[in-house]
């Protein structure tokens, strides 16, 4: 019998880039400036021996931020993706370094964070949001870098390509969900795997029904109970659209089927997901809900980071509670199965028509069950003329600009519905 290929993320691999290097590890942290790259500069400077960042990439809208980091941090290089924020970069960073200082290098353009994630180093940490850091994945596994991957959209939209360039080991995964099933397999071998349990805390209207969802606010969106994201990924969790990318990014990291991943809503989000074994054995992953906890993990496999995040405290009671998923409520979670096991371009068409209606639901254009729906017209319309397994880049960014237009134009047809 042939045995099937390492799955792109897998733990009971060590990929050779992932050895202990002597000195302090070079990492490229892409996105900077968002949620995951904050949270990763944060773990960097509290172990200056363990880390050195030699290259930040940030879209442009904090440039303030992304200076004083790569100035703290002292990289060679800094990439920004607006083009005409080179000026402004430079006054930021000249600023801070003073007249007799060198700068670091300055990339720019839309290309300028794959230029970067293919620099050299150890790990590149792709913090990038959306479908857009694609090609800085691409560029990283290229390149034989070791990618901790925070942006769950890349592999998803992009699924057979990053299979097709991926060294097994390659990749360490960052969500947490991922972190956590990427870490309770080491509890058994591939064959002994029975399902792969993803936990999500329900969001901010957990226990809704479809109706009490129609009159929600983007206030009320963004409020999320226990983690601190960016808007976009707020509003999926809302939606739980993220729950639905994050079993599409399972089945590819893992290579698991999808009727063997579920979800289940665990509003503490203590446990960020578990591994059934044949056996009846369960393996979970628990902490508290801090991501410095798989950042640290994703830049120092296979190693741990000592105090990363606080542990649990053990001195005091705890409830942690399970719930099956409202899928009559929350549709986006078989949506998404579907998806992805139509494949080809039909995920990134499904990701891409997201994108623009959670904007649209921000911008007060869309009520917040819009979402959804709008994005399975969307998806419908798309039919399975892009499924399989045979993929391109053109044909990825070609699915993607016509899912944007025509969620734009059913956005504007009575508000998407």
């Amino acid at each position: 019998m042939t045995e099937s290929p390492a799955p792109l993320a897998d733990p009971h691999l060590r990929h050779p880039e992932a050895l202990p290097p002597d000195g302090p590890r070079e990492v490229v942290i892409l996105g900077s400036t968002g949620s995951i790259g904050t949270q990763a500069v944060d773990v960097v400077l509290r172990n200056p021996g363990r880390f050195r960042v030699t290259g930040l990439s940030a879209n442009g809208g904090n440039l303030p931020l992304l200076a004083g980091q790569a100035y703290r941090l002292q990289v060679r290089a800094v990439a920004v993706a607006q083009e005409d924020k080179v000026t402004e970069l430079r006054q930021a960073l000249r600023a801070l370094y003073g007249v007799r200082e060198p700068l670091p290098e300055i990339l720019a353009g839309p290309d300028a964070p794959a230029r970067l994630a293919a620099s050299q180093c150890h790990t590149v940490l792709n913090g990038i949001t959306g479908s857009v850091g694609l090609a800085a994945t691409l560029a990283a596994l290229r390149a034989g870098r070791v990618l901790a991957l925070a942006n769950k959209e890349s592999l998803i939209v992009g699924g057979p390509l990053v299979k097709a360039v991926a060294r097994p080991g390659q990749i360490v995964p960052v969500d947490s969900e991922h972190s956590a099933l990427f870490q309770a397999l080491l509890g058994g071998t591939r064959p002994e795997v029975a399902r792969l349990v993803v936990t999500a805390s329900g969001g901010p209207f957990r226990g809704r029904t479809k109706a009490e969802l129609a009159e929600v606010t983007p206030a009320d969106a963004l409020a999320h109970p226990t983690w601190a994201m960016g808007p976009m990924v707020t509003v999926n969790s809302a939606t739980l659209v993220n729950k639905g990318l994050e079993v599409i990014e399972a089945h590819l990291l893992f290579d698991i089927p999808f009727d063997r991943i579920e979800v289940v809503v665990h509003p503490q989000s203590y446990v960020h997901s578990m591994v059934e074994f044949t056996d009846g054995s369960t393996l979970a992953q628990a902490g508290p809900p801090d991501m410095r906890v798989p950042i640290a993990l994703g830049l120092g496999w296979p190693g741990r980071v000592p105090g990363a995040a606080p542990g649990c405290d053990w001195t005091t009671a705890h409830t942690w509670e399970f719930f099956p998923l409202d899928s009559a409520a929350f549709p986006s979670v078989a949506l998404a199965r579907h998806v992805g096991t139509l494949g080809g371009t039909v995920p990134a068409v499904f990701n891409a028509a997201n994108e623009e209606c959670v904007g649209a639901f921000l911008d007060g254009r869309l009520p917040f069950t819009g979402i959804v729906d709008t994005v399975a017209r969307v998806v419908e319309e798309h039919g399975t003329s892009g499924s399989g397994t045979s993929l391109t880049l053109p044909d990825v960014l070609d699915a993607e600009t016509w899912a944007r237009r025509r969620a734009q134009e059913l956005t504007k047809e009575n508000g998407g519905a």
